[in-house]
């Protein structure tokens, strides 16, 4: 590998290189330690400080060096891992240096010319790469270690490395830890002592920072059962973003493919670089805490004052811009932030450049002022390119007007902050099916009411009003702790829809999607599947007690959402709960508000919660055991096994306690929620078991601590409710309860915030992260285990066998899936699917794993016989074989009896499988991976694997000339390199003659006629044919078979032919012992998984 030029000090390496070549300007040197005369206690030096120190030399033990004859500085120019490596380059610097060297008259021009040589041969060799980093040199360098060190395929994109220490137990080895896009790896060489580990990031379980009492700050990694701590980091949070953003990639792209689709940015394996991780983290978190919708991506941060009138003062924060939002955060604790939507500015003025400041105008007559912003000039030219604003200063007479308007705005904002008039957020942008929310039908709100529900209902619509008049309403308006305050409080009824709307961030997605609803009601109006058939089955069970769901109005405004929402997103459809939480929403919002909402919740705020492994409200519930560990440990020491509340609050996640509070107690569940995510779900959660700590304590059983927990949801009341008595849900059993005194929810509430609110968001999503690898990898081992439950019934394998078997296969699959972007395999991945469905094989993919395990080596890979083996074993014919299929296949030929064995090799070389396409390719199920699942397909195959009579060797078709012909191939295939291989191959010939000859005696006692010589003929050339020659053999009986069919005449063509049946065959191997005793020869199948464990990544490199 050619090198930027380096200047060397050349005394100072003669103790660790030797010279082996040298010219007048060039040296070659080896490292000492390396090669001939290496190893020795120099050599074990020598190692350990250029592992150490992350010197070249460890994985490139020889350089050149180009110096000039009046000079004592040497330059390093070139580096090779072997000796023929660095020859090349030294015989190209021969070739093409050495001759033009002559022609300069001083040493410095001769030192320029090289450098700027070697420099140019870099550049070209870049121009190819992939590498596009701060530091190409030293990434170059390490990209050469990592490709050395660990001997993974080329197409394997390194991302970022960085020195460390790996503990194993409490002795560290210090090393380097390279994060690649499928691998993590780490090498370490002390003393003669080498370590590598490579862990790919499907197969970890647990990533996390820890601290001990050996180690202050370590990141923990769980894989295979083995625990891995890495320390001395320089840069450990930055080192763990990396490794959290691999992982996570790792698992949505093979595991989790419903969440990876939405991931543009890195959809190609091939181009993931450390600056793209970094950038998606960070748009990430950006997208999080503002609620903004997933194309969105953080473009540029600005540090920067803004000015906020009801509080007079300027604030410290950051200005996030995006491709549709300007966002200000605050960062002195004050808890504000706003979000505008580009849509909305209408202009953007900047002051003198002192000041450094900007004003942005929005619609509504608002404006806000940024000030000591660094770069306030490109953050005003952005945003004016983002909002189609001229930054000409020829502007129309419309123009100025605004500028004015706006420059007048600002002076009075200015000086009577208290008296600006704000945005109110603009509704009724798009039509909707139904345009008003069905508690405003079902319970109109009597304004000449003036019960104390009624006047604490208008005195809280009172203070949200003071609140828009101070901090603004609609999509800019100021969200600070008077907001959550509010919030905790209590909604009034009559907001409720419009502020759920605005702190989901849904407000954004209806406005920029103007008539979408619209069009999804008519175009899944009338559709029938499987979805639509669950939505109708659940409408009638949505709050049936309720007087909206008891009527055609509320029932088909929900049948209209759900059917809309699951023609939207068919990857999730239909769940249960959807509908319960869709009923909430459709009471306050109109029904586009609701679908919008709805969007928000599935898309957003509870990723992963509504699909067929719910595999988010699995996440939440780990993050809620973790919390309840740090907060409740008195709960903890008396109920070890945290099981139990996983258990007892899925139905709290996934319907946000709606299933279990009576609604007017719900709804303010649903307040919280849309405010703080599922963060107010966790404090209210915690909250309820604080506040039944001693009664669960004192429990004696799970069904006990169940009991208790449903009295007291039964017992809150919303005690400010105006809703009327037909509208509330009753307390069920409220006399069996009476023990238990009402809980107010607002009470329950407050204290959840006051006792938990310390808990950031931050902190939950990274503890989402972190819990995620756990809750994916423990589902696929429960995957697992059912497979290998199900398989071991069929087969005569060990559990332990199995195991290894499944971890090959399963990683086959993968392996097809690393480095490319639409691997069939990763496309026919379907984690909805039956267990033995979930991982299957192509053909390419089973080739290369039946080629390293077959017990005979007669398969290579891609042959054609491995494409038969396919086609036999593929029973449904699909062009894909499952586990279940795979292991019968391997248990015939590695437990079968000698019958077993030879009735397998017998059916490969009968329709279907012997039979070719024309093209070579297997046709792939047109129906399979595409989102469908043809529920009569299965319990078609299902009753057909019922009936399934055991297959006798009666029932095979006899086998005929051509197939015969590629039979005997076969054996001679699986005989060749046997010890025993001339006498199997005489006892095949002996076999093959015997057949031939029974065959034409048979024929002729049928025959009332002698047949024409030509037809005696043809057996005859071909009886002796596999006797002359045992490896090619096959191949002359195959030509002289084809010129017999053509010197005969066609009318007589049909008596040429001849078969056999099985039983003949058989019937003849059995009389040779040489071929019996091979068949019934143990092979030892761990030796062989073994071997395939070693040889798997090693074989995908070859290939």
């Amino acid at each position: 590998m050619w090198l930027k030029p380096e200047e060397i000090l050349l005394k100072n390496a003669f103790k660790l290189w030797v010279t082996e070549k040298d010219n007048e300007y060039f040296i070659l040197q080896r490292r000492r330690g390396y090669g001939e005369g290496g190893g020795g206690l120099t050599g074990l030096l020598v190692g350990t400080l250029d592992t150490v120190l992350d010197s070249t030399s460890k994985v490139a033990p020889y350089r050149i060096l180009h110096h000039t004859p009046d000079s004592q500085i040497y330059w390093s120019i070139a580096c090779g891992v072997t000796k023929e490596e660095i020859v090349q380059h030294w015989e190209w610097l021969q070739q093409n240096i050495m001759r033009t060297l002559s022609v300069f008259d001083s040493s410095e021009d001769i030192t320029s010319f090289v450098q700027g040589k070697i420099r140019g041969l870099i550049a070209e060799e870049g121009k190819s790469s992939l590498v596009l980093e701060d530091d190409p040199e030293k990434f170059r360098e390490a990209l050469l270690r990592f490709e050395k060190w660990f001997e993974l395929p080329p197409e394997e994109k390194l991302v970022t490395y960085y020195s460390c220490s790996n503990w194993k137990g409490k002795v560290p080895c210090q090393g380097w830890l390279y994060l690649s896009t499928n691998f993590l790896c780490f090498y370490s060489y002390l003393l003669g002592a080498e370590v590598k580990l490579v862990i790919s990031w499907d197969e970890i379980w647990r990533l996390e920072k820890t601290s001990n009492v050996f180690l202050t700050e370590s990141i923990h990694v769980l894989a295979h059962g083995e625990d891995h701590y890495f320390s001395m980091l320089l840069h450990l949070n930055e080192t763990f973003v990396i490794m959290e953003q691999l992982a996570d990639y790792s698992i949505k792209r093979l595991f989790d493919k419903e969440a990876f689709q939405k991931e543009p940015m890195l959809h190609d394996p091939l181009q993931i670089t450390k600056r793209g991780l970094e950038a998606h983290a960070k748009s990430e978190q950006f997208r999080t805490f503002f609620r903004l919708p997933k194309e969105e991506n953080l473009l540029e941060v600005h540090e920067s004052f803004l000015w906020v009138p009801f509080s007079h003062f300027n604030t410290l924060g950051k200005i996030c811009l995006s491709e549709n939002y300007l966002c200000f955060a605050s960062q002195d604790g004050s808890q504000c932030h706003v979000i505008i939507p580009m849509r909305e500015v209408v202009n953007v003025e900047k002051s003198d450049s002192g000041s450094r400041a900007l004003t942005v105008c929005v619609r509504g007559k608002r404006a806000l002022r940024f000030s000591e912003v660094r770069d306030y000039q490109r953050l005003a030219n952005s945003i004016r390119s983002r909002c189609g604003i001229s930054a000409s200063p020829l502007h129309s007479a419309s123009s100025e007007a605004i500028r004015g308007e706006c420059q007048s705005l600002i002076n009075h904002f200015e000086d009577n902050p208290e008296d600006v008039t704000l945005m109110v957020g603009q509704k009724g942008s798009a039509k909707a099916v139904s345009t008003e929310a069905l508690m405003t039908v079902f319970h109109p709100q009597d304004m000449e009411n003036l019960d104390p529900k009624m006047l604490k209902e208008k005195m809280k619509e009172q203070s949200w009003n003071i609140h828009f008049s101070e901090y603004g309403r609609g999509t800019s308006m100021f969200f600070t702790k008077k907001t959550r305050d509010l919030i905790v409080r209590g909604v009034p009824e009559a907001l409720r829809g419009e502020l759920w709307m605005l702190f989901s961030g849904a407000v954004n997605d209806m406005a920029t999607h103007p008539g979408y609803y619209t069009e999804l009601v008519e175009q899944s109006l009338g559709t029938s599947t499987l979805a639509t058939d669950e939505i109708e089955r659940d409408l009638h069970r949505s709050l049936p007690e309720h007087p909206a769901f008891q009527s055609d109005t509320g029932i088909s405004a929900l049948r209209r959402v759900l059917t809309a929402y699951a023609y939207r997103n068919p990857k999730i459809g239909y769940c249960q709960a959807m509908n319960i939480l869709t009923s909430v929403l459709l009471l306050y919002a109109k029904e586009e508000e609701a679908f919008w909402l709805l969007v928000a919740v599935c898309e957003r705020m509870l990723p992963d919660y509504f699909n067929r492994r719910i595999i988010g409200a699995l996440v939440d519930q780990a993050v809620f055991e973790d919390l309840i560990r740090e907060n409740l440990p008195q709960l903890v020491e008396h109920m070890t096994d945290l099981s139990f509340f996983s258990s007892v609050s899925l139905s709290w996640f996934l319907t946000l306690f709606i299933s279990v509070l009576p609604i007017e107690s719900a709804v303010n569940v649903v307040d919280c929620f849309f405010y703080d995510g599922i963060k107010a779900i966790l404090q209210l959660g915690l909250a309820v078991l604080d506040y039944n700590m001693d009664a669960l304590i004192s429990c004696h059983d799970d069904a006990e601590a169940v009991t208790i927990l449903n009295r007291f949801f039964d017992s809150v009341t919303n005690k400010d409710s105006p809703l009327p008595p037909t509208v509330q849900q009753a307390s069920l059993g409220t006399n069996d309860k009476a023990s238990h005194f009402g809980v107010d929810i607002s009470e329950l509430i407050r204290e959840a915030y006051e006792k938990y609110g310390h808990l950031r968001s931050e902190e939950v999503e990274s503890s989402r992260k972190r819990n995620k690898l756990y809750v994916i990898q423990t589902l696929e081992d429960t995957t697992k285990q059912n497979v290998i439950r199900v398989v071991s019934q069929e087969v005569r394998f060990t559990a332990s066998q199995l195991d290894e078997l499944y971890y090959l296969f399963k990683r086959q699959h993968f392996l097809s899936c690393y480095w490319t972007m639409n691997s069939p395999a990763l496309l026919h991945h379907d984690p909805s699917l039956a267990y033995l469905e979930q991982y299957q094989l192509g053909f390419q993919q089973f080739s290369t794993l039946f080629f390293l395990l077959e017990p005979w080596a007669f398969c290579p890979v891609k042959s054609t016989l491995s494409l038969w083996v396919f086609r036999l074993i593929d029973e449904n014919q699909d062009g894909l074989i499952n586990f279940k299929e795979f292991c019968c296949a391997l248990d015939t030929l590695y437990g079968g009896s000698f019958t077993n064995k030879l009735k397998f090799l017998f059916k490969l070389h009968l329709p279907p499988a012997f039979e070719l396409p024309e093209d070579g390719v297997i046709k792939k199920s047109p129906e399979r991976g595409r989102g469908k699942v043809d529920l009569q397909a299965y319990l078609k195959q299902w009753q057909n694997e019922i009936l399934k009579k055991e297959e006798t060797i009666k029932d095979l078709p006899r086998i005929n000339q051509a197939q015969f012909i590629q039979f005997s191939k076969t054996l001679y295939n699986i005989f060749h390199g046997d010890p025993e291989e001339e006498s199997l191959y005489r006892a095949v010939a002996h076999v093959t003659s015997l057949l031939l000859r029974m065959e034409e005696v048979g024929r002729k006692l049928q025959e009332p006629t002698s047949p024409p010589p030509s037809s005696k003929a043809a057996p005859t050339s071909t009886e002796a044919s596999p006797a002359d020659d045992n490896t090619t053999s096959p191949d002359s009986t195959d030509t002289s078979s084809s010129h017999t069919s053509q010197d005969t005449p066609g009318s007589e063509q049909s008596e040429v032919e001849w078969s056999f049946s099985f039983e003949q065959v058989i019937a003849s191997l059995l009389n040779e012992p040489a071929i019996v005793s091979f068949f019934e020869r143990h092979v030892d199948i761990n030796i062989k998984l073994g071997q395939a464990k070693a040889a798997q990544l090693k074989l995908k490199i070859q290939k």
